[in-house]
């Protein structure tokens, strides 16, 4: 059985990642033919971005964009968790470039998943990076910074890792000072 706060990180770092993959995403996506020429968000027309119902008791609340932070990183993160849950990750980056990367996460006994430097190339720099998988699959990376982590996680990568498991395969976290694994 998973530990509480290790339960409370994965949430965590599965909202930011599908986050990441949504503004990803919508951001790729061509205008609907014949459809609206303004955006059609209720604060698109206002100066400071705020929504009408924003700061109303039970009012929904936007993710906040993530932030464009120079990320440069000498990382190297092995840990093993009491699940049993298990990585072991390398990443270098220099002004947002990926120098380096090779990943490999454990759930447990069940299997793993496998990340190469060599199987992507960097498509984005900034705000966050994005890597693409040259297989020509939708599998991607993607490393952002917060103020106490540097993150490194994927999307749509099922076929990189064993049969089953894909659900139960976390991001890495760096600490950015240190680059040694954070803690949530």
């Amino acid at each position: 059985m998973p530990r509480p706060a290790r339960c409370l990180r994965l949430v965590r770092l599965a909202a930011a990642a599908v986050g990441v993959a949504l503004a990803s995403a919508c951001s790729l996506m061509p205008p609907l033919p014949g459809g609206p020429a303004q955006p059609s968000r209720p604060d698109a027309g206002r100066p400071d971005g705020a929504r009408p119902d924003a700061g109303r008791p039970g009012a929904a609340r936007s993710p906040a964009p993530i932030a464009d932070r120079p990320i440069n990183l000498q990382g190297q993160c092995a840990q093993t968790e009491e699940d049993g849950f298990r990585e072991q990750a390398t990443l270098q980056v220099r002004d947002n470039q990926v120098q380096a990367l090779s990943w490999q996460l454990w759930v447990g006994r069940r299997g793993s998943c496998r990340f190469e430097m060599a199987d992507f190339r960097q498509t984005k720099a900034r705000p966050h990076i994005e890597m693409q998988a040259t297989d020509g699959s939708a599998c991607r990376l993607m490393v952002w910074q917060d103020p106490r982590r540097i993150t490194l996680a994927h999307a749509s990568c099922e076929k990189r890792c064993t049969p089953g498991i894909y659900d139960q395969a976390w991001p890495v976290m760096f600490d950015p000072v240190s680059g040694r694994c954070a803690r949530p």
